[in-house]
């Protein structure tokens, strides 16, 4: 490999890595290599990664019984998971590996590797996470109660207009969920007061 694309990081990695670890990190490094000729090293949480344009591709990891090799990317997932290759057994793809001969043959693994290096030259991945869209929340609706109540206690008002929108979401759910009327007449008052205070719905629970 150019040693351009070579970390030493991951050469000490190896070195540290127990008796039984080292030819299966070096021959998976070697491979990811040959697959993935425009790959580039890298250590994050202290284990050996493979980027490219980037992008995580792959990693692996040598515990005190085994190894473990995974790939990055729902498309190398469901690749993997189609040959029968979802394991749950370790931190990555291919189960606990325990000597090199338990890895699948040099082709099968050659082929992943290139398919994975060719989504990212293609535009398929362009991030090392696909994080789900974050769920946009409704606008908060105060109940006419508790506008009401508010209106006639102006430290209260100042103190819930300052107040984050979680917070004023809390105390507006707690008063709409009260069912019989001298149930929200009590949580309007008691809220009344807590806000007044400028404490949360819930602030007996918070940390101090």
């Amino acid at each position: 490999m150019a040693d351009a694309q070579a970390d030493p990081r991951v050469d000490a990695y190896i070195e540290e890595a127990a008796p039984f670890a080292q030819p299966i990190l070096t021959h998976l490094r070697e491979l990811i290599h040959q697959g993935c000729p425009r790959i580039t090293e890298s250590v994050k949480w202290g284990m050996p990664f493979f980027i490219q344009q980037d992008v995580i591709l792959c990693h692996m990891a040598a515990f005190k019984q085994h190894c473990a090799f995974g790939f990055w990317g729902k498309e190398m997932q469901q690749a993997l998971a189609k040959d029968g290759r979802k394991s749950s057994e370790a931190m990555g793809t291919l189960g606990r590996i325990t000597s090199v001969k338990e890895l699948p043959s040099d082709k099968i693994l050659l082929t992943y590797m290139r398919q994975a290096t060719e989504l990212v030259e293609r535009g398929q991945r362009t991030k090392s996470i696909d994080r789900p869209a974050k769920r946009k929340l409704k606008p908060v609706v105060i109940p006419a109660e508790l506008t009401s109540a508010l209106k006639k206690n102006k430290l209260a008002a100042k103190a819930f207009a300052a107040f984050p929108t979680g917070k004023q979401r809390e105390y507006a759910e707690w008063i709409a969920e009260a069912k019989r009327p001298e149930t929200k007449q009590k949580r309007l008052a008691q809220a009344i007061g807590w806000i007044a205070q400028g404490k949360s719905r819930n602030w007996k629970y918070e940390s101090c």
